[in-house]
């Protein structure tokens, strides 16, 4: 059987059984719990083959997840356990973070002839990270007007989890936070912006030696970053257990019945983030003449990575790799990408903006449209370096409505699906990042549009 009957029959399989599925569980239809369960097997197993014989580390990705979803729904409490697997994978990942974005800068800003172009390129990020975010706090805000999903919402005040609220930070204080102290710590912390900070600062440093002084320095960077990359290879090979595992505790602990209590909001961030994609992305890259098609081929497998384990960072080594194989180059790679996690946070920014809406509709508080707009510039501050760390946003989130005397207790109906919007909105951070790196490598006149093919490694096991 070839390859396009294996996944054809596969997917035709599953969705039957799907559909079955739901109908017995909602229609009172007769239990055909044993055979769903065998026949939905079959297909994954259909799947299992259709992956050995394509050999492509998205496709494995791809497959676990829907693996995952089916332990999760059939083996709940065994999925519950397999959270350990996905934290793993995310702490080998953030060992790589620190030591590739200081490689990568360093060689982007040391071995770069013209510093002043390094300061244009850096206001030109600046320019348009800052000019997307805010599409992206208003479309969220115009979303939840027009949903009104929080309206008609019971408060309760079960807590699910823990949350601490944060201390009210002043502007000072933000723009304090960008500086390292100690890099070490910075790097220990998984402080991205700091880290950035001190390799630019570095960068230059080396930039400005002479050359017998900077070339030893900067062969060795070199060597780090390419050693990092190949360090990211060997990790990568666990990501589809881990995304796997991600997916299945997901399911195991939440159920896909949590879908149905608050559908609304859910679906109000899922078309606001696709209407952000399909009227401010898309016109973006067009406009910047970015080949479309061989962005969405690059950007299947890191945004399938962050989608399952709700981390930017773990999506970060393999979408700089992509970038680099559709042409981008790397010094503007390294460069663009690590200052995006922090000024570019395109699907949490506009979660934050649509959240914090709700939280009044829930309570039953009228804001006013001045009121929401003051809200929408606090987020702007307030919302940056927030994307590396899963949850990180409810952080902020709790300290939003404290800053309006809102109530917690909508925050905390929130986050019984939180990981479920927190899929959509970091996938959506991840595919931002990406087209801000190619778009200011159009910007800057270097974007390559017929790269040579050294990169297509990158998919294969």
């Amino acid at each position: 059987m070839n390859q396009k009957k294996l996944l054809q029959g596969a997917l035709f399989i599953l969705f039957l059984s799907a559909l079955v599925t739901v109908l017995a569980n909602n229609y009172g239809i007769v239990d055909y719990t044993i055979p769903l369960t065998a026949l939905r097997w079959v297909g994954l197993g259909l799947l299992v083959l259709y992956g050995l014989k394509k050999q492509s580390l998205t496709t494995w990705i791809l497959i676990s997840m829907a693996i995952g979803a089916e332990i999760g729904f059939s083996f709940p409490g065994f999925a519950t356990e397999l959270n350990v697997l996905s934290k793993m994978f995310l702490r080998l990942v953030k060992t790589i973070i620190a030591p590739l974005i200081f490689a990568t800068l360093v060689v982007g800003i040391a071995g770069h002839s013209n510093l002043k172009q390094v300061g244009k390129m850096g206001l030109k990020a600046l320019i348009y990270f800052e000019i997307v975010t805010t599409l992206a706090l208003f479309i969220g805000v115009a979303a939840i007007n027009i949903s009104r999903a929080g309206e008609g919402i019971e408060l309760r005040a079960t807590v699910h989890e823990e949350i601490a609220i944060p201390e009210k930070k002043s502007v000072g204080d933000i723009l304090l936070h960008i500086f390292p102290e100690n890099i070490a710590k910075s790097v220990a912390e998984g402080e991205v912006l700091q880290v950035v900070v001190f390799s630019i600062l570095f960068g230059i440093a080396l930039a400005m030696l002479a050359e017998n002084r900077r070339k030893p320095l900067l062969s060795v960077t070199e060597s780090l970053a390419e050693t990092m990359f190949k360090f990211t290879n060997i990790i990568m090979l666990f990501a589809p257990i881990a995304v796997g595992a991600a997916i299945a505790y997901t399911v195991g602990h939440m159920g896909f019945g949590i879908l149905v209590n608050l559908f609304k909001l859910l679906a109000t961030l899922y078309v606001a983030l696709i209407a952000f994609i399909l009227l401010v992305l898309l016109p973006a890259a067009l406009l910047f003449r970015i080949p479309v098609v061989k962005f969405v081929k690059a950007m299947t497998e890191p945004v399938s990575i962050a989608f399952a384990t709700t981390s930017s960072e773990a999506a970060l080594p393999r979408a700089m790799e992509a970038m680099e194989s559709i042409g981008v180059p790397r010094k503007i790679v390294a460069f663009v990408m690590p200052m995006g996690y922090s000024f570019n946070l395109d699907g949490t920014t506009l979660y934050l903006s649509l959240a914090s809406i709700f939280v009044a509709q829930a309570a039953g508080i009228d804001m006013p449209w001045e009121q929401q707009l003051l809200m929408v510039l606090t987020l702007m501050l307030t919302s940056k370096g927030v994307a590396g760390v899963p949850r990180a946003s409810l952080v902020i989130l709790l300290g939003t409505a404290a800053s309006f005397n809102l109530p917690v207790e909508p925050i905390f109906i929130i986050l019984g699906i939180d990981e479920l919007m927190d899929m959509a909105r970091t996938a959506t951070n991840v595919i931002g990042n990406c087209l801000a790196s190619a778009i200011v490598a159009r910007w800057e006149g270097e974007f390559n549009d017929n790269p040579t093919p050294i990169q297509e490694h990158v998919t294969e096991i």
